[in-house]
């Protein structure tokens, strides 16, 4: 792997795999996860794969995943979760800024809880507009900039300080909606949800999960 390539977050991917991702399964992000892929055929890459939660509710139309993960200790998860996934899934690293593929190579993209950290998300998502086969469909689930003008001051707030330190690079008030038509694709299913829910509002509350096609 190049240099350039690697993301070291050894705290972050800890607390990931330890604490923050088996949080996010018992207030029910399984779910979500389920209709993120469902339906999804053919070769899919999956960029930000973390540690392969998603890997086991790809459905069995599915022929091939490419999971791309720069963090090496995310990525040696995400290995392991390959081993006992019910499709193929390979596992490389990788940014999503610069996805080890060629042009016209896949027939979907995922992104899950990764649009978020990624460093350029315009990049993120013109290169897999670039991955994409003409009429390739993206797969989204993320939390964005939130409804609320307060809240998105909040937001602004902890995306200046001491959120993206903590939380592996993460934004909580990106607006990705935008940032994937501006990519060149047409969002084509869109459900805007908080997650989870709790008495006190997050900053990361806010999430989007739908679907996108590249044009041809």
């Amino acid at each position: 792997m190049a240099a350039q390539e690697a993301v070291r977050h050894p705290v972050f991917a800890r607390l990931w795999s330890k604490a923050i991702g088996p949080a996010l399964e018992r207030a029910g992000v399984t779910e979500h996860r389920r209709r993120l892929l469902a339906g999804l055929s053919g070769e899919v890459v999956e960029v930000g794969a973390g540690n392969g939660l998603n890997f086991a509710h790809y459905p069995p139309e599915v022929t091939r995943v490419l999971a791309v993960e720069p963090e090496p200790d995310l990525r040696a998860l995400a290995e392991e979760a390959a081993g006992a996934a019910p499709v193929p899934v390979e596992v490389v690293a990788g940014r999503a800024e610069r996805v080890p593929a060629a042009e016209e190579s896949f027939d979907a993209a995922v992104v899950c809880l990764t649009l978020c950290s990624v460093a350029n998300q315009h990049a993120a998502l013109t290169d897999l507009w670039r991955v994409l086969r003409p009429g390739g469909e993206l797969r989204f689930f993320e939390h964005v900039q939130a409804e609320s003008p307060r809240m998105r001051q909040v937001q602004r707030a902890v995306d200046a300080t001491f959120w993206p330190l903590l939380a592996g690079g993460c934004h909580t008030g990106r607006d990705t909606r935008s940032a994937i038509e501006a990519a060149g694709f047409t969002i084509t299913g869109l459900d805007a949800f908080p997650f989870p829910e709790t008495r006190v509002p997050s900053p990361s509350a806010s999430h989007i999960l739908g679907t996108a096609v590249r044009g041809r």
